[in-house]
């Protein structure tokens, strides 16, 4: 928890450090209309912390707004952040809403058959419980029980597919209670509906910090996967600058050191 603290005390001087001198390589490769304005748009779900959310002072925090931040900073240009509903992303970055996503978007196989990814790290799941709760191995530890998750979500998926093995083996299966939002998950666990709330490692975690008194980390991590900045297909001068400030940041630390900051090393992608 000190070192948590530490780090977003910290968090002002890591951007600082970790926006750099533009490139003019990099930026000569920028979209027309990004160099005319003199900005970036970034779609963004900013209601999940720590990845992104809206802080005290009702500005963008989180590990992503710090990366979008210094990459465009970067580039030598201002980051615009449009506030959206998760599944609002995509649909406004193919109709140019936006010019990127940035909001801890998972790659799969699906989405790459509409957008392009660009890897910065690799997300977790996990599960969040109530402080003192019996803790779980796997998600198969929750067979009989309620389990919280957010409509839509990977964790909600993996549920789904722990229950198949579940009947398979002939067990009782997870009761998955759906949810639209975080907020109304979270509270399921706090005031003792549910068992747990499957939802990423990030944000249990960030909970489990934020009010130890009331949440834990249910187990460790029990799945990993690829997460990019998205983008349009045909954006490919975009794509190329925006890979070549993220290789740079990579290699000067100032990307570890946004991740160091939140205390989210696992998080860290290896170049």
């Amino acid at each position: 928890m000190t070192r948590l603290l530490s780090g977003l005390l910290a968090l002002a001087t890591v951007g600082a450090a970790a926006l750099g001198a533009g490139s003019p390589a990099r930026a000569a490769s920028l979209p027309a209309h990004i160099v005319q304005t003199g900005t970036i748009r970034y779609c963004s779900a900013i209601s999940l912390p720590p990845m992104e959310f809206m802080n005290a002072q009702t500005k963008p925090a989180g590990v992503d707004i710090d990366l979008g931040d210094a990459l465009a900073h970067r580039l030598g240009v201002k980051p615009v952040w449009i506030n959206m509903p998760f599944a609002g992303l995509i649909p406004a970055l193919l109709a140019d809403h936006c010019d990127a996503i940035i909001s801890q978007l998972f790659i799969k196989p699906g989405r790459l058959k509409v957008i392009d990814e660009i890897p910065y790290m690799i997300s977790h799941e996990a599960v969040l419980m109530k402080a003192g709760a019996p803790k779980v191995a796997t998600l198969a530890g929750l067979s009989g029980r309620k389990a919280a998750t957010v409509t839509g979500t990977t964790a909600t998926v993996l549920l789904r597919k722990a229950n198949d093995d579940l009947a398979a083996a002939h067990k009782k299966p997870i009761d998955i209670v759906m949810f639209p939002e975080n907020t109304q998950a979270l509270q399921q666990v706090q005031f003792g509906q549910v068992a747990a709330y499957g939802v990423a490692y990030e944000t249990a975690r960030y909970y489990a910090h934020l009010a130890p008194a009331q949440f834990e980390i249910g187990g460790p991590p029990y799945y990993r996967i690829p997460t990019g900045i998205g983008l349009r297909k045909d954006e490919t001068g975009l794509n190329t600058a925006l890979r070549g400030a993220l290789a740079a940041m990579m290699k000067d630390g100032s990307y570890a050191r946004i991740f160091d900051a939140w205390d989210l090393q696992i998080d860290i992608l290896k170049p």
